[in-house]
């Protein structure tokens, strides 16, 4: 067996788990959870239920896990360059399979989570997520560029 090496934990998303979008993730899941959590409720509260029912946090669950891979998805295409190269070259190849579909949804669903019981959170979330997304899609040059300025791998 060969040694352990923290890049499979963090690094480019090529090759880790982690990567410096795995912040974003958990943002997204924040801001957007906060949004699914309160549709969820408010087509629950139409449904005859028995009082403490714990149903709606599922159909949280659920949305919260169908927008993730959703996402994943049309990023999973924007790498291969359907949007054409200036996109495929923006997103600096294809996500590591770990960090697409078992980490990013994963921080979007605990994202979720965490504004459920603290639903105050969803509004700086949303400000912190645009602002990261501004500066690296309209400032840096691709999504990896963090690691070229701090060297982080």
């Amino acid at each position: 067996m060969g040694e352990f090496s923290w890049q499979v934990v963090w690094g480019l998303k090529t090759t880790s788990l982690f990567d410096v979008w795995s912040f974003e993730h958990f943002m997204a899941g924040i801001s957007v959870g906060g949004i699914v959590v309160l549709v969820n409720r408010r087509a629950m509260s139409q449904l005859p239920m028995s009082p403490g029912s714990h149903r709606h946090a599922w159909f949280d669950i659920a949305g919260c896990l169908f927008l993730a891979y959703l996402w994943e998805t049309i990023e999973h295409y924007l790498e291969n360059g359907t949007a054409g190269e200036a996109v495929r070259y923006w997103f600096q190849g294809i996500e590591f399979w770990g960090n697409r579909l078992i980490v990013d949804p994963l921080l979007l669903l605990l994202g979720m989570l965490l504004v459920s019981r603290c639903p105050w959170l969803a509004w700086p979330a949303r400000a912190i997520s645009t602002l990261w997304l501004a500066i690296h899609v309209f400032v840096f040059p691709h999504c990896m560029y963090l690691y070229e300025i701090f060297d982080l791998v």
